[in-house]
């Protein structure tokens, strides 16, 4: 068994696909019209088998309070995995990302937090 897709809800789709693309720099795998949705996904372009990360429309009247309750408390939505958090922290802010929490190291673990602007915290994390 391995983990097929993960989900991030978020508050417009065309809007997180530029910024997951053209930002983060995945690559869009699936982007196929439901209505006024989409079935929209994402992937790092190093495993374009891999996980896909699924951009979901945050419609249910259940995930905006939610989504706000882990802002407010500071809490990720998800974990990426990095090479080097304070490389990757140091482009992202050229970039114009705002972080809520800088990079962090605790113990065999660095951490850092960024807004993705579409409801979400995502927290970017590398081992050693």
């Amino acid at each position: 068994m391995k983990i097929h897709l993960s989900s991030v809800f978020v508050d417009d789709q065309e809007h997180a696909m530029r910024f997951y693309t053209d930002v983060l720099g995945f690559t869009v795998k699936h982007d196929v019209p439901l209505g006024e949705d989409r079935w929209l996904t994402v992937v790092s372009p190093d495993d374009v088998d891999g996980t896909e990360l699924v951009l979901e429309p945050s419609s249910h009247p259940a995930v905006s309070p939610f989504k706000q309750a882990l802002v407010e408390d500071g809490i990720p939505m998800t974990s990426f995995a990095v090479s080097d958090v304070h490389k990757e922290y140091e482009r992202l802010k050229g970039l114009g990302v705002r972080f809520t929490q800088e990079p962090v190291v605790m113990g065999p673990v660095t951490t850092a937090v960024f807004d993705d602007t579409c409801g979400n915290l995502i927290q970017i994390a590398a081992q050693g």
